[in-house]
């Protein structure tokens, strides 16, 4: 219902509670979107392991819903001030609620999760009586894992580009409708307090996915209950990853529907006064025809291009949005492989520790721009000295890593035992890491060449013990149900403080830039250069970067795992590549954005001192 202007005249303090009231909802429905995608790429991981996907295809998935957000965000943003954007914005939040849905069906279409036991069907011990050539057998149970890998494709990537769709309207109609409506003075400080607001969904996101990692992934199959092998801390672990989405669909639904009861457009705050007849003319935009925007858009998009303030600036975001989308899609993943943690455990760092530095660093970097209104010529510097501390804070963290555990046959070779398991028929797709008491750890029980092994009589489904292991020296020959400690896990808590400290100065910069951005270009034009810089922004950092560090990823993996043939996830990796490939990118995506903005410090100054040379000109 929209607000009567006349009415609204008489009582400006509705005017005031509205845009307020606005910044308010559309800080909640920020922070769901933004609670459903950090809690989906905590988990992604998860669903890899799950479903044997690689990096790469991980994060390519990761990254598909900006394919559709890139295709419609100039059409919507351009349209931005001749529609009701509040009702948009509505609908938009709706379809990702649907998306939401459509993620958690592989879970319910797929068959339960299987793993490598003793306990079940699939012989992963030693069987000396069974000299069997399945090096390359596919039973049921492979070809069921292949089929449910085959059917997470389609539903995943109809759910990611729905959710881009749907994500279309949520910042350029929310942030141009406040920046519209506020006074100029109050504009950045709202949307400082928006961003710092929906921030806080990623910290939920990451604690959420903390929580349900916890409980097995089959747990409405088995029983909240249920006496379960694994434990989260077992590298075949499988959380359940799809619980928490299917609390951030009901979220995206309770914060999508104010949005249906927020007028068109309404009066400032700092021109309550203003007649009935101004503020219609102001916001009565013409009307105009698809083939007319299809004419005009090659002419504006090339005009903006051609702005080398816009352009660098959109660019230099696009570097440091890489190192986010790095950080955001992977940083548990490689804690978890650097450190030797939990994928809950680094999910509960993460959401307690670096996002809530990243929304300090946000609301801070609102306050400065406020209170020092910092000019388009220190804009850059200050940003170039943040971004340039915080790029030396994470120097350290290249000697800060853990070695790669020594495991037999893949990066750790013992010649008088070689072939020691050549009799014991194991399967080529057998992944059930153990640790000698050599202190060697071994693809599985059976790749150790133990034929026997003790219950844990404190667990029906566990083993406490594996026994007469022909690959293992010593007198005891026995190995352990779990991977070799890799000896420096008290790194894993200074590494992440350094990462937060690093991430709270560099969002020092995110206001200012950003407010940049919206003083470079005129006001006609506004609407439709945040969608140019979004489209940028997606084109050349959301959707390439999670593939890129996917790859970094994979390029590291010394051993991977094989079902029926075919190549499954990684199951391990070179931890001093992996670190230095994974931090070294982000520090390069940090380096090219800073260079960035100092080219764009240095042609502000020199547009300032060519426009003060004309006027003197002039008066002379």
């Amino acid at each position: 219902m929209d607000i009567d202007p006349s009415k609204a005249m008489k009582n400006p303090g509705t005017v005031r509670c509205s845009i307020k009231l606005f910044v308010l909802c559309h800080g909640l429905l920020q922070f769901s979107q933004l609670l459903y995608s950090s809690y989906f790429k905590s988990t992604i991981t998860t669903i890899e392991r799950r479903y044997g996907l690689s990096s790469y295809s991980s994060g390519t998935i990761s990254s598909l819903n900006e394919i559709s957000n890139s295709v419609l965000i100039l059409f919507v943003s351009f349209f931005g001030n001749r529609v009701h954007r509040p009702r948009v914005i509505g609908v938009g939040g709706l379809l990702m609620a649907v998306s939401a849905m459509i993620v958690t069906l592989p879970h319910f279409l797929s068959q339960p999760y299987a793993y490598g036991s003793v306990l079940h069907n699939r012989q992963d011990i030693c069987n000396l009586h069974q000299n069997l050539n399945i090096s390359e057998s596919c039973g049921r149970g492979e070809t069921r894992r292949l089929t449910d890998t085959d059917k997470l494709w389609p539903l995943m990537a109809t759910a990611q580009l729905l959710f881009g769709v749907g994500s279309v309207p949520i910042q350029p109609f929310g942030i141009s409708y406040i920046d519209d409506f506020a006074g100029p003075s109050n504009s950045p400080l709202y949307i400082a307090i928006l961003f710092a607001v929906s921030v806080f969904g990623p910290v939920l996101g990451y604690l959420l996915g903390s929580i349900m990692l916890r409980i097995y992934v089959d747990v409405d199959k088995l029983g909240l209950g249920a006496d379960v092998e694994l434990k989260p801390g077992d590298p075949r672990w499988v959380g359940a990853w799809w619980m928490g989405l299917l609390i951030t669909m009901g979220c995206l639904v309770l914060t999508s529907i104010p949005y249906f009861f927020f007028p068109r457009s309404m009066p400032t705050e700092d021109n309550e006064t203003a007649s009935e007849s101004d503020m219609n003319d102001d916001f009565k935009k013409p009307d105009i025809s698809l083939h007319d925007f299809l004419k005009m858009f090659p002419r504006m998009f090339v005009h903006l291009l051609l702005s080398p303030l816009f352009l660098m600036l959109v660019l230099a975001q696009c570097c440091f949005s890489s190192v986010i989308a790095g950080l955001s899609t992977f940083l548990s993943k490689f804690l978890e492989q650097q450190y030797s943690a939990s994928m809950a455990y680094t999910s509960l760092l993460i959401g307690a520790l670096t996002l809530p530095a990243v929304a300090v660093g946000m609301l801070v970097g609102g306050v400065i721009m406020k209170k020092t209104g910092l000019s388009l010529k220190k804009i850059p510097r200050f940003s170039t000295v943040m971004l340039t501390l915080s790029t030396l804070l994470c120097i350290p963290l290249f000697f800060l890593g853990c070695p790669t555990r020594k495991v037999s046959e893949v990066n750790h070779y013992q010649v008088e035992q070689y072939g020691c398991h050549n009799n014991c028929s194991c399967p080529v797709s057998a992944f059930h890491p153990v640790c000698g008491s050599d202190g060697i750890e071994y693809i599985s029980p059976c790749h150790a060449g133990c034929t026997n092994f003790t219950k844990d009589s404190n667990s029906t489904r566990g083993v406490k013990m594996y026994t007469n292991c022909r690959c293992i020296s010593g007198s005891q020959s026995s190995a352990h149900p779990a991977p070799c400690p890799n000896g420096c896990p008290h790194l894993l808590l200074p590494v992440l403080l350094i990462i937060s400290l690093a991430s709270l100065i560099a969002c020092f910069t995110h206001n200012p830039i950003y407010m940049m951005v919206l003083r470079s270009v005129p006001s006609e034009e506004k609407s439709f250069a945040i969608g140019i810089q979004f489209l940028l922004m997606r084109l050349l950092a959301w959707l390439p970067a999670p593939a890129l560090y996917g790859i970094a990823i994979d390029s590291s993996c010394i051993w991977w795992k094989r079902v029926c043939g075919k190549k499954f996830s990684c199951g391990y990796y070179d931890n001093n590549i992996l670190r230095n490939r994974y931090l070294g990118l982000q520090v390069g995506y940090k380096v090219a954005g800073i260079f960035l903005l100092m080219m764009l410090g240095w042609k502000v100054h020199r547009t300032q001192e060519y426009t003060l040379e004309k006027r003197c000109e002039g008066l002379l």
